[in-house]
């Protein structure tokens, strides 16, 4: 299947970046490499991309996709959280931007194989780099009932976690539970008809929260964030683009701590503290998709951008 993704939020996140024509900018999920794609076609001599995806197919993808801009891009197979020593291994100290689109790309979703959606019966994967072990099948067949409720309320935040870890535990004691299909139907059967009717597919959530605690998604933003703004040069920019409420909140409070370090009482006359600011909010509230991105590409509904300004 052909690597397809709509790169959500795209003018916004270049105009973002603030891109200089001969600086280094890097993409930390290069999917597709349509991010990417238009940061390199604004650089000239001197500029450079560094692309960063832990996803084999994204690679091969953005590796044809960004063939005519030669050695002004290269292209890493990682996972963003290691971005400090990717850059340091290709001599790179700071960068003037940086950009993350995450979550997972529409060709992850249309590939049944791949064993992130409930819309198709397949093998139980959602790894997002298929060199790691373990698969989702493992988290559904070894969590405990509370380990899955945990997962699926935290990350999930549905209401009938309780019952849909209940329902996976009860039905793994029959046989280990494989498929996407199977998993689906079980979590269908935990959740009442009548919320099924009008709360979209039952299977969206339990699903959304076990690729997220398989691949550590919000751990690894979290462990990231402060250091990528320590990777940033002065006016560097932290362009990254969320798709759903943790997530969004993850960011907004890194910036936010960024940006207002302090933890001196409010009633200090000053700062004894020694924290000082890294830069600033750029964007006070959210960059949301407008409605006509909205009604081309349904996915981007839930996107969020935020953007901070290094010091």
């Amino acid at each position: 299947m052909t690597f397809r993704h709509v790169s959500v939020l795209l003018p916004e996140t270049i105009e973002g970046l603030n891109i200089r024509p001969d600086g280094i900018y890097a993409d930390g999920t290069l999917g597709g490499g349509g991010h990417a794609s238009e940061v390199a076609a604004r650089l000239t001599e001197g500029g450079r991309l560094i692309g960063i995806d832990q996803d084999a197919d994204a690679i091969a993808a953005a590796g044809e996709r960004l063939k005519p801009f030669g050695d002004r891009v290269t292209i890493v197979r990682d996972n963003y959280v290691n971005m400090k020593q990717v850059l340091a291994d290709l001599g790179i100290e700071a960068v003037d931007g940086i950009c993350l689109d995450l979550g997972v790309s529409s060709y992850q979703l249309d590939t049944a194989e791949r064993g992130f959606s409930y819309m198709e019966d397949a093998p139980l994967d959602m790894r997002m780099d298929r060199r790691e072990d373990r698969t989702a099948a493992d988290l559904v067949n070894e969590c405990t009932e509370q380990e899955l409720f945990r997962i699926i309320r935290d990350y999930g935040e549905d209401r009938f976690a309780k019952n849909i870890a209940k329902h996976i535990v009860k039905a793994r004691e029959r046989r280990p539970i494989r498929t996407t299909g199977e998993l689906a139907d079980i979590i269908r059967g935990a959740i009442p008809m009548k919320i099924q009717v009008t709360g979209g597919h039952p299977a969206m959530r339990t699903f959304q929260a076990l690729r997220i605690a398989l691949n550590r998604e919000l751990q690894v933003l979290e462990d990231s964030i402060d250091e990528m703004i320590g990777l940033l040069n002065p006016g560097g920019r932290l362009c990254i683009i969320t798709f759903h409420s943790l997530e969004d909140r993850i960011v907004k409070n890194g910036f936010r701590r960024n940006e207002s370090p302090c933890t001196c009482p409010p009633g200090f006359p000053v700062c004894v503290c020694g924290k000082k600011s890294r830069g600033t909010v750029i964007t006070k509230k959210p960059i949301l998709p407008t409605k006509e991105e909205e009604k081309e590409n349904p996915r981007s509904r839930s996107a969020k951008l935020r953007i901070f300004e290094r010091a």
